[in-house]
């Protein structure tokens, strides 16, 4: 796939991210990345494994399913307004797709969940083994922050990174191999290096395979950059930011506890993206651990 192709799919990504309420049809976007339609469209779908409106329409009803999550307040009616949907049995039929059931379920069921979305069948009988497998699984994070992290409320700079986008879980030991190939006759790698990774999806509500996720190097200093490489930055602002050494699987058990920690000492993310900030080569780790910071945007 041409360098090129995938710079501009790269800046499709994040347009889509910024403007989910707009006009985000083919025309549309093909007329921003100076492709035709039947072009862009195949381009897309190459790079993505999803077609541009299957993309578009799943991030919308992601985006509302967050906000299900998160703002007891939001009505149906606001979201179908907000995402474009042409009525409230459209947006619920999308919603349904992803979900299997509907927005109004939904909420109900996951309102401030920390976990991920579970696909499940709620019958009754269901419902009592539930509440006490959540309850376990909330006290056995709540033990894991308390073990393994060191928490701060701190004010971050805005940091420059040099990356590389990634979809799914699998093989993202070779985008930061390719980030290293770039940086390192650039001298860019020094006793200084630090690599991190920025979340633009977020596992309680996208399947894994399609979480979409920039693999970073910080930059000292502006650089000019070509092809795969893109430039993008995490913003100036007050962060909560949780310090642990954890094995490599022990990520996703941080994360989770960092949130419930969030949601129990009463902070609200704000709308940006969350990221990690990665400070050593686990491989150089003597019990072959990774020494990070995972740093929540807040108001």
């Amino acid at each position: 796939m041409s360098e090129e192709y995938i710079k501009r799919v790269n800046t499709i990504l994040t347009y889509i991210d910024n403007n989910l309420s707009d006009d985000l049809s083919l025309e549309t976007i093909a007329k921003l990345s100076f492709y035709s339609p039947f072009h862009f469209h195949r381009l897309f779908k190459s790079i993505t494994n999803e077609t541009l409106n299957g993309y578009v329409t799943r991030k919308r009803v992601e985006k509302a399913a967050s906000l299900l999550m998160h703002q007891k307040d939001i009505s149906i009616a606001e979201l179908v307004l907000q995402f474009g949907f042409s009525s409230n049995a459209t947006f619920t039929r999308a919603f349904k797709k992803y979900y299997k059931q509907s927005p109004s379920d939904f909420r109900k069921s996951h309102f401030n969940s920390f976990s991920k979305i579970s696909k499940t069948n709620s019958k009754k009988g269901k419902e009592n083994s539930a509440l006490d497998e959540y309850i376990c699984t909330l006290t056995n994070l709540k033990k894991w922050i308390q073990m393994n992290a060191t928490i701060e409320i701190k004010e971050l700079p805005k940091m420059d990174w040099a990356f590389i986008t990634h979809i799914g879980v699998e093989g993202l030991d070779a985008a930061y191999g390719k980030l290293l190939q770039w940086a390192i006759p650039k001298g860019l790698v020094g006793n200084d290096l630090k690599m991190g990774r920025i979340y633009h999806d977020s596992f309680k509500i996208t399947e894994p395979d399609k979480v979409r996720m920039s693999a970073c190097l910080l930059l000292q200093s502006p650089i000019e950059v070509t092809g795969e490489i893109g430039l993008t930055f995490t913003q100036k602002g007050k962060y909560i930011v949780g310090h642990f050494e954890i094995a490599p699987h022990d990520f996703g058990k941080s994360w989770q506890s960092l949130f419930i920690w969030m949601n129990e000492n009463g902070y609200k993310k704000v709308d940006q993206n969350p990221f990690e900030i990665i400070h050593n080569n686990f491989n150089e780790h003597p019990e072959k651990k990774c020494i990070v910071d995972l740093c929540i945007p807040i108001e």
